[in-house]
């Protein structure tokens, strides 16, 4: 499966050579764009599963995550807990798929990280953005954390049309 990083329930390894390119059926699209609307004005968020092939990342299925974090700080900030990881984590191992990113919404803000996002993110993570203005998704973008935290560079968004999903969750 060219390659893949090893399977660690808790623990993802730093990876230097950072694929520059993800790519995402547009079904799969639309359902990230489908949750984060439907969270709106509240961020929300999901794990991104699939492969990481050759120095591309492909997603091959997404779970949509309830936003754990306490009611008040939902507008401008999602949790994703440990159990909500473990779930992911297994049902990615079923599927013979990894844990490759994370996808989220900035409600009525750019789709580019924040310093929030810096801080709680990891490098080997693909993070896929979604602005939602007034409500409906404005555009997604995806990007990937250095290996020295230092800063989030821009990965390629490749949308494939006519590629059906393994996971809609």
């Amino acid at each position: 499966m060219g390659d893949r990083q090893p399977r660690l329930i808790g623990h993802w390894p730093l990876n230097t050579d950072m694929p520059s390119k993800t790519q995402i059926p547009q079904t799969l699209l639309d359902d990230i764009h489908a949750h984060v609307e439907a969270a709106y004005p509240e961020e929300s968020a999901g794990l991104l599963l699939g492969r990481t092939d050759n120095g591309l990342r492909v997603i091959t299925a997404i779970m949509t995550l309830p936003n754990a974090r306490e009611k008040s700080a939902r507008h401008n900030r999602y949790l994703i807990t440990s159990r909500d990881m473990l779930h992911g984590e297994r049902e990615a191992m079923k599927r013979g798929l990894d844990i490759i990113g994370v996808f989220h919404s900035h409600p009525d803000h750019p789709n580019h990280p924040s310093a929030f996002d810096r801080e709680w993110a990891m490098p080997w993570f693909s993070y896929l953005i979604t602005s939602v203005q007034n409500g409906r998704a404005a555009g997604t973008r995806s990007w990937r954390l250095t290996d020295d935290r230092s800063k989030f560079e821009e990965e390629e968004l490749q949308v494939e049309t006519n590629k059906r999903n393994e996971m809609r969750r």
